[in-house]
């Protein structure tokens, strides 16, 4: 039988599953006991009806021989159904655990700071809704089932101490004997669990890396390569998963070879009891099988542990991951973005990523002017994709402050700096949603009118309006639906429904061709009027365009100005232009 190991690390795990999660669903789980209380009950009912049976039925009780199989189909009838009721309700209970925890996992992930999602590929993220959550179900199910186990083994125990104490007494000293080996092998597959889902994340995280890159495999013959990581994958994920298997393969052999010898134990004492007229046949009958029918709850109550162990695992790291603190918050008392027309200063902000010695940027000063279209030009790894991320508060800066209309970005509440912004990059993030979705998770609680209205100002109203159901269809996974600058024109609709303060761009028209690129750009100047926008440029046309260019080196603005001050400066800004930096069919002019 397992017994729950003592550590207080499991204890508190278990404490918290029950009062967080299981305690939700007090109906489901009593209705699962009374079926589980029924189904041992009479389970142990089998043993008596057999002695009954055969002691009864002698020359004069003959004409009671037809009731006995009458007894046993009434007897298997109640016990299907009470089965068939525990297995529901317990799948039920166990079912809406998982999905609870799934959501808190997934809410502390979407909530989490974008370094600690950054962290893991996306593949390993999802090992822990998929794999993490089998074996905690696995888990849930043989823990509850366990206890319709141990009534059951109960009341067979107390059948067979009603038929014979003294064999009852052989058959209980060899059980126990069981219980160390099955507590080591439990801690043994909890360690190899860790082991395993580590290799499950990396076997999905190669895949998926695999499978995006399939252009850049074929287009440099990468087949054998790329053949050979999954194959060496394969083989740890293997090598793990068959210690896992070896391990848990010696509990049923064991738990069987205890039964048998439990078994030839009673039935020796048996044979000798009966021979010497010390019992009657159906006694030794109903006693055996009590002790047969034992032996399946006996093994399950065997397995219990290990799976409990693997589920331990999989909840300890789901909690891990719930619990894990959050750097990017509200200031305790932060008080919402003061009203503004979207003022951004950089005030000498510093900035480096979590374990890297090196500064991404050091001393960042510029300020952006209500209105203003400001550039962030520069070589790569200057710092400019940093800059932009720091707005949002996607990062804090290390050093320095970072203030939108007078506020100091980490003293407001989240909520309404994020809402005072709009974000549209190279490549357009598309929901596998409709297309009215897609658009209205600018603004949560738009109207169909206001909608379309940005839809129009982006350029997208037409072919949205063409699709099959209008703004109604679904756009498929990525956007599949459309082509790139049709997902482009979509996220501008997107930020242009928002009405934000400030505007950051990633140049979101350098992959688009010729057509697709004027009709994003219209939908650009649309989008950029009134509003403060930062810009990452990596076109010469955008960078003439903006009120205000500021050269980036090595994290910090070395020159500022507009293009015509800045080529007069022959500076870097110059030097980039005349080299190309910028992709431009115009001449090089100052």
């Amino acid at each position: 039988m397992a017994v729950l190991p003592a550590d207080p690390t499991t204890r508190a795990l278990i404490r918290r599953l029950v009062r967080c999660y299981l305690a939700r669903h007090r109906r489901g789980i009593l209705l699962a006991v009374l079926c589980t209380a029924a189904l041992a009950g009479l389970t142990a009912l089998y043993p008596i009806v057999i002695q009954q049976g055969f002691d009864r039925f002698t020359a004069k009780d003959a004409d009671l021989a037809w009731q006995l199989p009458l007894v046993i189909v009434v007897v298997t009838l109640a016990k299907a159904l009470a089965q068939y009721g525990q297995a529901v309700a317990v799948q039920a209970v166990v079912l809406r655990v998982i999905e609870a925890l799934q959501g808190d996992l997934f809410r502390a992930l979407t909530r989490a700071d974008l370094a600690t999602v950054v962290r893991d590929a996306p593949a390993r993220h999802a090992t822990k809704f998929t794999v993490d959550a089998a074996a905690i179900r696995e888990a849930l199910t043989k823990s509850i089932n366990g206890a319709a186990d141990i009534l059951t083994v109960l009341g067979l125990v107390a059948s067979m101490v009603w038929l014979d104490w003294q064999m009852s007494l052989i058959a209980a000293c060899l059980y126990p004997i069981a219980v160390v080996p099955i507590l080591r092998l439990g801690k043994r597959i909890r360690r190899a669990s860790g082991g395993m889902q580590e290799r499950m994340g990396e076997t999905a995280a190669q895949l998926t890396e695999s499978f995006a890159a399939a252009r850049v495999v074929r287009a440099y013959r990468l087949e054998a390569q790329e053949e050979a990581r999954a194959t060496a994958t394969f083989a740890r994920l293997r090598e793990s998963l068959l210690g896992i298997a070896r391990t848990r393969a010696s509990l049923d052999p064991m738990l069987e070879a205890l039964g048998g010898v439990a078994v030839a134990a009673v039935l020796g004492f048996v044979g000798w009891r009966v021979s010497t007229g010390q019992g009657t046949v159906g006694e030794f009958t109903g006693f055996v099988a009590a002790l047969l029918i034992a032996s399946r709850p006996v093994r399950a109550l065997g397995s219990l542990n290990a799976a409990l162990q693997e589920g331990l695992a999989g909840l300890s790291r789901v909690f891990a991951v719930v619990d894990a603190p959050r750097r990017i918050a509200d200031a305790p008392g932060a008080p919402p973005l003061p009203a503004g027309r979207g003022r951004v200063e950089f005030d000498g902000v510093g900035f480096h990523y979590e374990g890297t010695p090196d500064k991404a940027l050091a001393g960042l000063s510029f300020v952006a002017e209500p209105g203003q279209t400001v550039a962030l030009v520069g070589p790569s790894g200057a710092g400019k994709s940093t800059a932009l991320a720091l707005v949002p508060r996607l990062y804090d800066a290390t050093a320095g402050a970072l203030r939108l209309d007078g506020a100091d970005v980490r003293a407001v509440t989240l909520a309404s700096l994020r809402d005072a912004i709009a974000y549209v990059g190279q490549d357009a993030v598309i929901f596998d949603d409709t297309a009215f979705a897609n658009i209205a998770c600018g603004r949560p609680g738009a109207t169909r009118e206001q909608v379309e209205a940005a839809a129009r100002a982006a350029a997208a109203h037409d072919f949205l309006a063409g699709l099959p159901q209008g703004y109604d269809t679904i756009l498929g996974p990525g956007g599949g639906r459309l082509s790139g600058g049709q997902k482009q024109r979509v996220s501008l609709a997107r930020a242009l429904l928002r009405d934000p303060r400030v505007l950051l761009l990633d140049e979101a028209t350098s992959a688009l061709d010729a057509e697709n690129e004027a009709l994003v750009q219209a939908a650009l100047a649309r989008l950029r009027q009134g509003r403060t926008t930062l810009v990452i440029a990596h076109r010469l046309a955008t960078v003439r365009e903006a009120d205000r260019i500021v050269v980036m080196q090595d994290g910090r603005a070395v020159e500022q100005g507009t293009h015509a001050g800045l080529m007069a400066q022959d500076g870097l800004y110059a030097r980039l232009v005349r080299t190309q930096a910028f992709d431009s069919t115009e001449p090089v002019r100052a």
